[in-house]
């Protein structure tokens, strides 16, 4: 059975982790292949919105303990971490550089990897059913997938701490007070609202949302003065992209602009 499942509906692409049965937990194999949808979807032009999703009730388990407890047995658990986080480090780099907005939707548990994926999406949308949970605690593991870069730019180092060290678990509307979640919707609209949340995306300014998308990582680690730089160079190669042009013609002439692909 494939691990992961790809879907496209006009300028959307669906990744789907496909292992219901293990809440979608992942292995190297299963991280492989998602990395490589993320990077195909990133390639492609014609893609302006990625959703990453999960089937059954949950979003992503995180690393699959079965597979580790094999490795444990055989006394090769560093090579599976070692395999299992690159796999991992590569595949979150390629959703935080993506040129396009991605939307993470939760119909249940986020834990451990599965959270660190959630959180580097653009926009998350969870079911009411959803929860959020560190997770590595429980193993004694150490949090990889960026989830330490996450959660204390989001949260602040003190918040992040609390939810670290206690491996609280954060229902979905309490993940919605503290900004982790964006929407909180009842698990039967949460594929409608998905799907319409990511066409508003793929049919607004492609170009624009990828240069704010990357302004808003970098201003994590420059200055005032060097972000504004940035901001200046992005600003000025957006006025030569046809994107600006419509909406300027567009608010002028008093109508919803219908950007071009980028």
């Amino acid at each position: 059975m494939e691990t992961i499942a790809v879907d496209r509906a006009g300028a959307v692409l669906t990744i789907t982790l496909q292992r219901p049965d293990r809440l979608n937990a992942l292995d190297v194999a299963s991280m492989k292949a998602l990395k490589e949808a993320i990077l195909v979807a990133s390639l492609d032009r014609s893609i302006r919105a990625v959703v990453l999703t999960g089937a059954g009730k949950a979003f992503c388990a995180g690393g699959d303990v079965a597979v580790m407890d094999e490795f444990r047995t055989r006394g090769e658990l560093p090579d599976l971490f070692h395999a299992l986080t690159g796999e991992m480090e590569a595949g979150i780099r390629e959703l935080l550089t993506m040129p396009k907005p991605v939307v993470a939707s939760l119909p249940g548990v986020a834990a451990g990897g599965g959270l660190s994926l959630a959180l580097a999406a653009d926009w998350r949308i969870a079911s009411e059913a959803a929860v959020l949970v560190p997770a590595f605690p429980t193993l004694g593991a150490v949090p990889d997938g960026g989830l330490t870069y996450f959660l204390p730019h989001y949260l602040g180092i003190g918040r992040a701490q609390e939810l670290l060290f206690q491996n609280a678990r954060l229902p979905a509307a309490r993940a919605r007070e503290l900004g982790l979640v964006h929407e909180v919707v009842p698990p039967a609209d949460l594929a409608e609202r998905t799907r319409e949340r990511a066409r508003e995306l793929a049919e607004g300014p492609t170009f624009a949302f990828g240069e704010t998308k990357r302004l808003v990582h970098s201003a994590f680690h420059e200055s005032a003065e060097s972000q504004m730089a940035l901001e200046r160079r992005a600003a000025t190669e957006a006025a030569r992209r046809p994107e600006l042009s419509e909406g300027i013609v567009a608010f002028r002439e008093k109508r919803a602009p219908k950007f071009p692909p980028p």
